[in-house]
């Protein structure tokens, strides 16, 4: 068998059309953005990376994307009225911060533009299956994050309380609690990922804090909060002890409604800890 030197090998890839690794600022909107590109210049996509991690390809060359929300749009509502399920499977799906999410959202997006109608709906196709999964794991832990959230009312007159999400679902649950708690300050802080939501009355912003520890419903008190809280907290938990039946108690069950990471925040689960 005859072998092809190595610079021969290159330069005859060199012909070939040349793959591009875009970069962007690590937004939902700058990734619809480079999304938007890549289709509108028909490049050659070898990786979609946030800018925070962006590493350059051997064969690759990298371009820097800059976000359009005029070209967001467009693109969001591309895929929306190819299918209003897919829009928010992708959304969530990227929330995941799967490694290579990009890429693959990318890859999807292509399928639902083909012209027979793509992958969308079909569990026989491994991008539409990897997809689904990662969207539906995000939306658990929505759910969970608006269950187990524990607020702690801090000497300052504001509702506080700090989350360990596996997703990054703070821009999920935004508006759950906006709603159900219109009328008090609070704070939601994504320790993980060191943002968080401050909700002041009129409107939620993205804030972000350095925080010195982090404030868990530990038996140990805080200065932080004020000393009410903790007689309510102990109001709680005398609730939850006295409501409860230790005959019909379901460890296994109770462990996977409530998984035991969220239980440090959880007051009534102090003594567990």
């Amino acid at each position: 068998m005859n072998r092809i030197p190595l610079a021969m090998a290159i330069r005859n890839d060199m012909t070939m059309e040349t793959a591009t690794t875009l970069v962007y600022d690590g937004s939902f909107n700058g990734f619809l953005t480079t999304v938007f590109k890549a289709f509108e210049e028909r490049l050659h996509i070898a990786d979609i990376q946030k800018n925070s991690i962006g590493q350059n390809g051997l064969f690759s060359k990298t371009e820097t994307v800059f976000t359009q929300m005029d070209k967001a749009k467009r693109v969001w509502n591309g895929i929306r009225n190819k299918s209003n399920s897919a829009i928010k499977r992708i959304y969530f799906a990227y929330l995941s911060g799967h490694k290579g999410i990009e890429v693959l959202l990318y890859r999807y997006i292509q399928g639902l533009f083909q012209k027979d109608g793509g992958i969308s709906g079909d569990f026989s196709n491994d991008l539409y299956l990897k997809i689904s999964q990662l969207a539906k794991s995000v939306g658990r832990e929505k759910h969970r994050m608006e269950a187990f959230v524990r607020f702690q009312y801090t000497q300052d007159g504001i509702y506080f309380a700090n989350i360990e999400p596996d997703f990054d679902v703070l821009p999920l649950i935004s508006k759950h609690f906006k709603s159900r708690y219109a009328d008090q300050e609070w704070i939601i802080y994504d320790i993980k990922r060191s943002y968080g939501l401050y909700y002041n009355l009129k409107s939620v912003e993205i804030i972000s804090l350095d925080l010195k520890e982090i404030h868990a419903n530990s038996i140990l008190k805080s200065s932080v909060f004020s000393e009410t809280e903790y007689h309510y907290q102990q109001l709680w938990n005398d609730y939850f002890r006295s409501t409860n039946i230790k005959s019909r108690i379901n460890k296994k069950l109770h462990v996977q409604h409530v998984p035991k990471r969220y239980w440090k925040y959880l007051s009534e689960k102090k003594e567990a800890v």
